[in-house]
């Protein structure tokens, strides 16, 4: 299933919430592995999706191509695993 938006965002960010910092390669092998994939230049549509979630606070970002999770509130969380969720069943 081809991910943009908001579900890019919110699968990148809940990875990050749950494993840790990560580089943007292993972000992307992730999204291989649960079977996601992106439009475009897979490192270039991450570290977009990424921005866009450090604006938020959501995610920090620790030097080049690594990023971390950061405070996610909890009704934003519970957002996020909820449309995580539906994404990953509308993908099977």
């Amino acid at each position: 299933m081809q991910l943009q938006g908001i579900e890019l965002r919110y699968v990148l960010t809940m990875y990050l919430s749950q494993n840790g910092p990560a580089t943007i390669v292993e972000l992307i092998d992730a999204l291989d592995r649960y079977g996601f994939c992106v439009r475009g230049r897979p490192s270039k549509a991450v570290s977009d999706a990424l921005r866009w979630e450090i604006g938020r606070h959501r995610v920090r970002r620790l030097g080049r191509g690594m990023y971390a999770p950061a405070y996610i509130p909890h009704a934003t969380e519970y957002r996020i695993i909820n449309r995580v969720r539906t994404t990953a069943q509308l993908s099977r």
